[in-house]
């Protein structure tokens, strides 16, 4: 899979954003165990978070997502890829 071919933007459910995640390592050739001692988690938890696991801990979920290199980034809603500072004052 190519890095283009993972849809990187707007999530709106758990399922997606874990699916995005599992994407995002597999794309960069990562196994969960790999992931796992690198961010401290358990390959259990990241399984589960993977599969969209509704009462994941959002601790773990982001540190999960910082040690795949991912970032999350909270806007309102309809503002997809817009950053302060891009023209309109808030």
């Amino acid at each position: 899979m190519k890095q283009g071919d993972i849809p990187y933007g707007t999530i709106q459910t758990v399922e997606a954003l874990g699916q995005l995640a599992r994407a995002h390592r597999k794309q960069r050739k990562l196994t969960l165990d790999t992931v796992s001692g690198l961010g401290n988690l358990s390959p259990r938890f990241l399984s589960e978070f993977e599969r969209g696991k509704e009462t994941a801990e959002i601790g773990k979920v982001l540190k999960a997502l910082r040690t795949l290199g991912l970032e999350v980034i909270v806007q309102p809603r309809g503002q997809a890829g817009r950053r302060q500072g891009d023209g309109d004052t808030p």
